[in-house]
């Protein structure tokens, strides 16, 4: 009773206390970056949320259309764009009052050839009838709720289509591009500059003799700010334990199936008495014998020696028939094989051109009656007995099967009975060379028997090579000492005593989910970006084929690199500079001659030079020499020159401006549709670069 008292007494303290601790397990779940649980939103734009049942629900829809062919983050991803991409253009529609009206929304659907050109709308003069379409609509609300939605879904599809198209319209409205324009671009195109040149390549200096400092690469960076920022990403190395079968396992395999080749006793309970089995090379019910020890079941099929083994395809299809061979291996299985029967001219390679008609099985070129398609194959077929040769460009003209025609009508390897009747048996009873006119449900063949070959039928048990049970469960005992040692000692060390290979991978964003030599790996991503993750955490993964200890060896925030997340792209191009200060301090005054005798390199000649396309014969694409060399006069020298590929100078051996023209509109109208072409793309990529997106996919997804 005591005790009771004590808790009625502070019973106030104890539910601020309750109350307090209920709080802050809510309070955490809103502030934790673990994970997306109890997130609302999956982002916003300007302000403007994506609401994550939504986004959820557009996910799941797209994921049902493309099935296996998309994973998850693939498809996450294309909703997310189209999401950003319909919020910023739709608050420009918004903003400049564009806005399609409900008397406005037939006129779409009459604009749209998918519903113009459907039967079901259109009058007796085949012209689109708004009365038959509101007609089909209403009907869709009143008797087919699923339907209507589904309606009402690609009713706002096409609106912002057309919002969409008004809006870029009027922006290419604005963009143009004046007859001055068009006279620069027919100079850039047409004038014209010969040239000598000597070059001196950066290569010619080695690079470990050039020195680039971290300071020098930060104050590049800085200089270049806007090329140099960088995504939240992370660094990590891994070992990876691949499930594979051992060498003992790959041996067991192989004996066992040695052992199916020869008798065998067993003891029979029923007779109490020793009952000998027959073997592989004895077995007189193949089918039961290979379907008991197989892992791919009893195939009747007849095969050339072309479809067998590449390797094997000599010794099999020479076995006489009962003959055995194996075991051996054929991919990733071992295999016995047996010789069950041998057959003549069991598979034909043949031509044909098909001829069709009205009501036949196949849709012919043009509408004919069935007495002018035979009258056509005959007609034909006096062409082909005439000259052979011109079967394969015949079948491309004229024939109306769809599978064959692009192929001159041949068909190789084809097995008896694979064919209709009528074609089956003029190919397989007639011989090499033969041409023929045969009907079929399908219409009239023009057939040439191009060759036939001889088939085998082969009786083959297949082991699947596959680890077994000892094996695995060898690999996780060693996956398991290894992750325990790599996160009390150094990972790299305790890999190299153990001889595995640590492989690194840098930058993964948190969007990816492929781990270069793993595959689809999205767990391992979200681990790498848990905030409760440290650089240098150890993590084991499973994997589709075994598994992979995971550390993660750096993070990188959002914004400026650093010079060591730099240097890989700006070292060559501080080193390049210093090369080139460095050739032309050395090289300084110099003539054209002086300067390719001293530097032991050519004096190369290049024609025909313009600025639209300043690709130099031998030198490459070098834009700034071949700019200097515009800028000089016939006969003039320049001095030297930081071109891309090395350091240049040029001598102009002609130079040919182009005349003059009365007018420059042809040139201008190029110049402008390209730049209207341009405009969709750049006009979006602008709007969203300028826009403040928030992006929360990786906590959910």
């Amino acid at each position: 009773m005591a005790i009771l008292e004590k808790i009625r007494s502070r019973s106030l303290f104890l539910i601020l206390v309750i109350g307090l601790a209920l709080f802050a397990f809510v309070i955490s779940g809103i502030f934790s970056k673990n994970s997306g649980t109890g997130k609302s939103t999956v982002g916003e734009v300007n302000g403007e949320p994506i609401l994550r049942q939504d986004f959820a629900y557009k996910v799941e829809n797209m994921s049902r259309r493309y099935g296996a062919n998309a994973t998850t983050v693939q498809v996450v991803n294309q909703v997310w764009n189209q999401e950003v991409r319909g919020i910023v253009l739709g608050q420009q529609y918004e903003d400049l009052g564009i806005n399609i009206e409900k008397d406005q929304i037939l006129e779409v659907v009459k604009a749209n050839p998918a519903f113009a050109s459907d039967p079901t709308f259109q009058n007796e003069a085949g012209v689109f009838d708004e009365g038959k379409f509101i007609e089909f609509i209403a009907n869709l609300k009143a008797n087919n709720p699923a339907g209507y939605q589904q309606w009402k879904m690609q009713e706002d599809a096409l609106i912002n289509a057309s919002k969409e198209q008004s809006y870029f319209n009027l922006i290419k409205a604005g963009v143009g591009s004046t007859l001055k324009e068009g006279e620069l671009a027919y100079h850039l195109e047409t004038d014209k500059v010969d040239v000598k040149y000597v070059k001196i390549p950066y290569t010619s200096i080695p690079d470990s003799t050039v020195n680039v400092s971290d300071s020098e690469i930060e104050s590049y960076v800085k200089k270049h700010e806007n090329e140099f920022k960088q995504e939240s990403s992370r660094d990590v190395r891994y070992v990876y334990f691949e499930e594979k079968a051992s060498d003992d396992d790959v041996k067991e395999i192989e004996n066992d199936l040695s052992k199916l080749l020869k008798n065998s006793i067993v003891y029979n309970e029923a007779t109490k008495a020793d009952d000998t089995v027959a073997g592989f090379k004895t077995t007189t019910d193949l089918r039961d014998f290979v379907n008991r020890n197989s892992d791919i079941k009893f195939d009747t099929t007849y095969v050339t020696k072309a479809q067998l083994p590449a390797a094997f395809a000599d010794t099999l299809y020479n076995l006489p028939v009962g003959g055995v061979f194996g075991p051996y291996k054929d991919g990733n299985f071992y295999k016995l094989s047996r010789m069950v029967h041998k057959k003549e001219g069991g598979s034909v390679k043949a031509s044909h051109i098909l001829i069709s008609y009205d009501g036949a099985g196949a849709q012919p070129k043009e509408s004919r009656t069935k007495e002018e398609a035979k009258a056509k194959a005959d007609e034909i077929l006096a062409k082909v007995k005439a000259n052979p040769d011109d079967f394969a460009a015949l079948a491309r003209d004229n024939s109306e099967d769809p599978g064959s025609a692009s192929k001159g009508g041949t068909y190789d390897n084809i097995p008896e009975g694979q064919m209709v009747p009528a074609f089956n048996d003029y190919i397989f009873d007639n011989p090499i060379g033969s041409i023929g006119v045969v009907e079929t449900q399908f219409g009239y063949h023009v057939i040439k028997i191009d060759d036939k070959y001889d088939v085998v039928q082969i009786a083959t048990i297949a082991r699947e090579i596959e680890p077994s049970e000892n094996t695995i469960n060898d690999l996780f005992t060693a996956t398991t000492k290894f992750q325990m040692a790599a996160v009390s000692g150094d990972f790299q060390e305790e890999a190299k005593s153990s001889n595995y290979t640590v492989r690194p991978v840098n930058q993964v964003k948190a969007l990816d989910e492929n781990i270069p030599g793993i595959g689809n790996q999205r767990g391992i991503v979200q681990w790498a970006f848990n905030a409760d993750t440290e650089v240098g955490d150890v993590k084991r993964f499973n994997t589709p084929n075994g598994y992979a200890v995971i550390q993660l060896t750096g993070k990188r925030k959002e914004g400026l690199a650093t010079a060591k997340d730099a240097s890989a792209r700006v070292l060559p191009i501080l080193r390049k500079q210093k090369k080139a200060a460095m050739i032309m301090e050395q090289n300084a005054g110099k003539s054209i001659d002086e300067l390719a005798k001293s530097n032991n390199v050519n004096v190369s000649g290049a024609t025909g030079l313009t600025m639209k396309t300043p690709t130099i014969s031998g030198a490459g694409r070098e834009p700034k020499v071949v700019g200097v060399a515009m800028g000089l006069s016939e006969g003039e020298n320049s001095s030297l020159i930081e071109g891309e590929n090395g350091v240049f100078m040029v001598s102009v051996t002609k130079k040919e401006i182009a005349p003059s023209l009365d007018n420059y509109a042809t040139y201008a109208n190029s110049q402008k549709t390209l730049n209207r072409n341009r405009a969709n793309f750049a006009a979006y990529n602008a709007l969203k670069d300028a826009a403040d997106i928030e992006d929360e996919r990786a906590d959910i997804y």
